[in-house]
């Protein structure tokens, strides 16, 4: 009887061992590039934010979606999105659910202590006016004495009445006036109505305004205003995937074909002093 039991238990250990055997290939394999599939790139993002990720034809569209096939071409990786609601993205990326998050997603020194970031963008704010107007405002400070309409609750509100506090009425100005609007296209159609004198607006929906409104409004500002620093959002500690995205970043920065999305989408790329005051990175 003690035979026939150790017998058995040969036989289970023996399948075992080669059931293992088939696994561990494919495992070792996915982890070589940090993928949880191999040769695919999995893309947690929330595909309800245009112009960065949205669903257009059933399709993921945007900014970010031709980013990471920018990305997967160089890493010889098909990227597959997955749609996740922006609350669930670090949890998700974090749960191994996707390799990585591409969502428009804000470098804080708080995320960064759950995720690792590889920062590949900046994005702030555009001032956006008439066209057959004269006034042309490069910064906040040109702002004084007008009427300002933003999207409600925008970050950037809170700067710029400090902004009118701080500078415009020490300096003998009239304050910002700030005006918001439940939507973005209700501020531009306040802005053509000329119940406002500028709209501020993220850099990438004003230029589809101005695209969309065909000529009556154009974006006064050139640069970026209140920059706020993106970045890809990475497990801990997956050094090998990280390593990857970093190269391939390198790659079409160097090729060119980045630079060229960046225009298009009319953002722009953070330099090392931006990022590191995002990560909350002191420098002497």
């Amino acid at each position: 009887m003690q035979k026939g039991l150790t017998g058995k238990n040969t036989m289970r250990h023996l399948a075992l061992t080669i059931s293992l055997a088939c696994v561990t290939p494919l495992l070792s394999a996915a982890e070589i590039k940090g993928t949880l599939k191999q040769g695919e790139l999995s893309v947690g993002s929330d595909l309800t934010y245009p112009p960065y990720t949205y669903l257009e034809q059933k399709q993921p569209s945007g900014f970010d979606p031709e980013f990471m096939q920018l990305m997967g071409k160089q890493l010889h990786l098909e990227p597959r999105f997955l749609d996740t609601r922006f609350a669930n993205l670090i949890m998700g990326v974090n749960a191994q659910r996707f390799d990585v998050i591409a969502s428009a997603l804000y470098v804080t020194p708080e995320r960064a202590k759950q995720v690792d970031f590889i920062s590949y963008l900046k994005t702030g704010s555009s001032l956006m006016v008439l066209s057959a107007s004269d006034f042309r405002p490069q910064q906040p400070e040109d702002l004084c004495g007008k009427r300002v309409g933003s999207i409600k609750g925008a970050s950037w509100i809170p700067k710029l009445n400090k902004v009118s506090t701080e500078y415009c009425l020490p300096s003998g100005k009239p304050p910002i006036q700030s005006r918001e609007f439940p939507t973005s296209p209700e501020v531009a159609q306040a802005l053509l109505a000329q119940a406002v004198d500028v709209q501020m607006e993220d850099p990438a929906v004003a230029k589809i305004t101005v695209e969309k409104l065909q000529g009556k409004t154009v974006i006064s500002s050139s640069e970026l205003i209140y920059p706020v620093v993106i970045g890809l959002a990475l497990r801990r500690g997956n050094q090998a995937l990280r390593e990857e995205l970093t190269t391939a970043l390198d790659q079409i920065k160097q090729n060119g074909s980045y630079g060229e999305l960046l225009a298009r989408y009319n953002l722009d790329e953070p330099n090392a002093q931006e990022i590191n005051t995002a990560l909350g990175i002191t420098t002497p």
